[in-house]
């Protein structure tokens, strides 16, 4: 029951993190496109009231008018629009879920029992957590120190972007060799979403707060609080597309699975980037196909160094390590394919899994009969032969049985 409960859990903590980032990203984007599609506004009257600029538009059958003041307004109404919960229920909502599916089970979902640094290959369960909250906490300090330090006045932002885009590098290079695979990818998004959320909460907001507060007292807003909220709002779209991208990477194991899984990773992330900025520039009237273009290359790249071709196999002639399943010397390649998942994988993969952590197969994936197993015979030898499962390689499977698997049907 409590195996039931945990997913219920899931399930609905899910769908609420992903209306909360719809509808915060979707936001946010939309004021980044109104910012840079504002143009000075014609009539003179506007520009005396300190109208910096304006846009027109039609939507859903009406038309719209947006106007920035530069300075402050005449007056502010009392119903002023504020823009954060969503910023912090997507935070909230994705860090209960990381606790539930990750933290609840870290020797099985965030140790690396593969990783090179044997301190990290060694972790227990709760060591795992503890390092992954540093992990995330680490990432905020460094990037907001960062920040802080390379362009406290937003003078040199080019220098600063430099040197977040080498921070994402070393923060992927460290998750993949102290984390599980899939854990790598989504602690590299969360790192990314813990500092965008940390944006809104420790800059954005109480920045805003202070300029509201100084209008209606009627002195000059500090104008360092809006460079400094307009900077934290510019990283943070370019932070959207990589961290959307890198919370559903653990549908695909290709990427996380590569012995290259940090390059893959630092190059979806770049690509992301370069796309976002082509629309960023497109709204304030540049077209630059050669952003998109670069993105779509670095994307290309990564397939290729994920495919299978540039992937070292883990397989070997000889068992080095367990028992073998016990396979019939006589029996065809799919039998004896099939007695190794009865062994090592359908504890798991069950329409009633026995294993305690789950109440359905993972993924929708059973692998109880023989139809069933050949049914989903590219993805087992591709998960199988990378090492990636069994997860942790908690049922000891040998590398005789994942030779096996890989040479099936050669």
């Amino acid at each position: 029951m409590s195996s039931y409960l945990l997913d219920v859990s899931n399930f609905l903590l899910r769908w609420l993190h992903v209306i909360a980032a719809i509808a915060w990203i979707g936001e946010s984007i939309y004021f980044v496109m109104l910012d840079n599609s504002l143009k000075t506004p014609k009539d003179e009257e506007d520009r005396g009231k300190g109208v910096f600029g304006e846009m027109w538009a039609v939507h859903g059958g009406g038309f719209y008018h947006n106007q920035k003041y530069a300075t402050a307004p005449a007056k502010l109404p009392d119903d002023l629009h504020w823009s954060f919960w969503k910023a912090y229920t997507t935070w909230l909502s994705g860090f209960a879920l990381f606790v539930i599916l990750y933290m609840a089970n870290p020797s099985f979902y965030l140790v690396n029992p593969q990783s090179p640094w044997e301190w990290a290959a060694n972790l227990s369960g709760w060591q795992a957590n503890v390092v992954a909250l540093l992990f995330l906490l680490g990432g905020w300090v460094v990037y907001n120190e960062m920040c802080k330090r390379v362009s406290p006045n937003m003078e040199r932002d080019g220098l600063l972007s430099l040197g977040v885009a080498v921070m994402m590098v070393v923060v992927a290079y460290l998750s993949v060799h102290i984390f599980a695979g899939r854990a790598a990818f989504l602690l590299t998004g969360a790192v990314m979403a813990t500092a965008m959320s940390a944006n809104v909460f420790f800059w954005i907001i109480p920045g805003q707060r202070r300029m509201v507060k100084a209008m209606k007292a009627g002195e000059t807003p500090n104008p360092l609080d809006g460079k400094r909220g307009k900077q934290r709002s510019v990283h943070n779209t370019y932070f959207t597309l990589p961290v959307v991208l890198l919370m559903i990477s653990n549908h695909y194991s290709f990427a996380y699975t590569s012995d290259w899984a940090w390059v893959i990773m630092a190059l979806l992330i770049f690509a992301g980037a370069l796309i976002r900025q082509y629309f960023v520039l497109m709204h304030s009237g540049q077209h630059k196909p050669s952003y998109p273009a670069a993105g779509v290359a670095l994307i290309l790249v990564a397939f290729a160094v994920g495919a299978p071709s540039l992937t070292t196999s883990q397989t070997v002639d000889n068992a080095n390590s367990g028992s073998s399943a016990p396979v019939a010397s006589d029996a065809s390649p799919l039998a004896q394919v099939h007695a190794v998942m009865q062994e090592r994988c359908v504890s798991c993969h069950a329409a009633q899994p026995a294993h305690a952590g789950f109440t359905a197969p993972p993924a929708g994936v059973a692998l109880e009969t023989e139809a069933q197993v050949e049914q989903q015979k590219a993805a087992i030898q591709q998960v199988v032969a990378s090492g990636y499962m069994p997860l942790g390689n908690l049922t000891q499977m040998t590398d005789e049985e994942r030779a096996l698997v890989a040479n099936w049907g050669e």
